[in-house]
């Protein structure tokens, strides 16, 4: 399947006013624009723009919210429980993670739990925002809607993509942000292959039968067709880190974990996540933290290479390395382009306004 290209000031326009055109307000309509196509600028597509067309489905099924605020259920001081209250996860969790630097700041370090959050995108953005504030910060989130992912062993769906994220800001340099799903793949990822018509890598996934595939079609069944399912990364491990982020991110914070009887939505992606802000410089060790961060990196480079393999890289490196070559153009395949259309002509038809198809965008 063919890709067309979107100047990426434009992808940022077009976003920015469809959901203006929604009702949402200026603040939450930019928000999420950054974030949707930051995701694409950072290589991750999964994440990206290419979710609008289920936040649409979302929200003409008044299950996504727009211009909701985070509700502060209990404030301990460095400990704060919060409520998305379903709202767009763009603009709650910046705002919450704003709250959390804020108590990180005061007092050193702030546990944060964040539960009904709509979708709130890739996580490492949430990182970055703590970095650049001069904070670490450690998230783990659950993922409430359809059973995606099988557990190890196990043949059938039972769990989300789970992401777990840590981000590390480092003075004079860009920060180091590890940010993965627990399964093999995200399902985003295996949404643009089967958009492209391309199969995935083995080891990601398993058909209906429980037996390992490459077809991401397994994941989007015909109607009244089982569907396949995700594999956990690393076997036992991703699975058992997957457990920890469903309890850490839902159960702790008071949100639900991905059962029969929590899935009452048809559309909505609700994210539950516990986020760890803490202030380095608290620990006494500013003096020496960046040096062991630079030799330590030095170390790692200094390794020969593995046959086929163009450098080692740090965890963030690849996405600012998408952003350079993405940052006049972003890659759309034609099967998302028309969902996108599609996604426009549905908030037009609710509206009566829309920033138009974005084929017209695209080259």
């Amino acid at each position: 399947m063919s890709e067309h290209y979107i100047s990426t000031p434009a992808l940022h326009q077009w976003v920015t006013d469809l959901w203006l055109a929604a009702g949402s307000d200026t603040r939450e309509a930019r928000l999420t624009a950054d974030h949707l196509v930051g995701a694409n600028l950072s290589g991750h597509d999964s994440h990206g723009v290419g979710m609008i067309p289920k936040y649409v489905l979302s929200w003409q099924a008044d299950e996504l919210q727009l211009n909701r605020n985070v509700s502060l259920l209990h404030d301990g001081g460095s400990m704060l429980s919060l409520d998305g209250n379903r709202g767009m996860g763009q603009a709650v969790t910046e705002e919450a993670m704003a709250l959390a630097i804020g108590r990180a700041k005061e007092h050193g370090v702030c546990v944060m739990g964040l539960r009904q959050s709509h979708h709130l995108g890739r996580v490492g953005h949430w990182a970055e925002q703590a970095c650049a504030a001069g904070m670490i910060s450690i998230h783990f989130v659950n993922v409430l809607s359809k059973p995606i992912v099988a557990p190890h062993g196990g043949s059938e769906a039972r769990f989300g993509t789970n992401p777990f994220t840590i981000g590390l800001p480092v003075a004079g340099a860009q920060p180091l942000v590890l940010d993965f799903a627990t399964s093999a793949i995200a399902l985003g990822k295996v949404r643009v292959a089967h958009n492209k018509g391309i199969e995935v890598p083995a080891g990601c996934l398993i058909d209906a039968d429980g037996v390992p595939t490459t077809r991401p079609e397994v994941m989007f069944p015909a109607d009244g067709a089982a569907q396949g399912a995700l594999q956990a990364f690393g076997e036992h491990k991703g699975h058992v880190l997957a457990v920890m982020c469903e309890l850490l991110g839902a159960a702790v914070t008071g949100g639900h974990t991905i059962r029969p009887e929590t899935l009452t939505h048809r559309h909505a992606v609700w994210n539950n996540m516990l986020a760890i802000v803490f202030d380095p410089q608290r620990l006494g060790t500013s003096t020496s933290f960046g040096g062991e961060v630079q030799a330590f990196a030095d170390w790692i480079r200094s390794s020969r290479q593995q046959s086929g393999h163009a450098g080692i890289a740090l965890p963030g490196e690849p996405e600012r390395q998408r952003r350079r070559e993405r940052a006049e153009a972003i890659p759309v395949d034609s099967g998302t382009l028309a969902q996108l259309d599609d996604a426009a002509a549905r908030v037009q038809s609710v509206r009566g306004a829309s920033p138009g198809p974005l084929s017209r965008l695209a080259r």
